[in-house]
């Protein structure tokens, strides 16, 4: 599923999605077999190595090909962060797409051993308690290394205090495959 083929078309679409709302020139399309395939994916823009919006689905409720472009057009129009991406802010966005595994829920006595099973750099958690619920990609690692840490921010982000902690508190954790559209772009210079 890691494949590359798949990853640009994902990028292109994502792009288009964003241009077209905006009534701009369009890449030109490309088609993989998985497009058509039920998909969860979350989109995340980038404006000067800066969040810039991110929005995806959580379960792959639609075909890869809708919801990615959906989750484009959300992730530059509707993130509620951010204002709606501006016609001149576009060219210098960067877009990143990434493709999310089933969920596996996770079972644990307490929050220390739901801290033990998280593995740095390789989980996405989705945890909820109540109608509160929130997401941190596996990317988010990068800025939040230490596992406490991590899941302080994602109960923050779900609306509950840092030192939060009930029973009924769900976690489940996926994983996933991210493209980058600078990789392409630095791929097509060296050709």
């Amino acid at each position: 599923m890691a494949d590359r083929e798949l990853g640009q078309a994902l990028v292109v679409l994502a792009r288009n999605a964003i241009a077209t709302r905006l009534g701009m020139a369009e890449a030109g399309a490309l088609y993989h077999p998985e497009l058509d395939r039920p998909g969860a994916t979350f989109v995340t823009l980038m404006l000067e190595d800066e969040l810039r919006g991110c929005v995806g689905s959580l379960e792959p409720r639609r075909a890869l090909s809708a919801d990615v472009g959906a989750n484009a057009v959300a992730a530059a129009f509707r993130d509620p962060r951010f204002p709606p991406l501006a016609a001149r802010e576009f060219p210098p966005t960067s877009v990143e797409v990434s493709l999310l595994s089933p969920q596996e829920p996770l079972a644990f006595a307490d929050e220390d051993e739901f801290v033990r099973q998280l593995r740095r750099g390789v989980d996405g958690i989705v945890l909820s308690h109540g109608h509160r619920r929130a997401t941190f990609l596996p990317q988010v690692w990068e800025t939040l290394p230490e596992p406490r840490q991590f899941v302080a921010a994602l109960k923050r982000k779900a609306g509950l205090r840092e030192d939060f902690w009930s029973s009924d508190v769900k976690v489940a954790r996926y994983t996933v495959i991210k493209w980058k559209e600078r990789e392409f772009a630095d791929e097509g210079a060296r050709s």
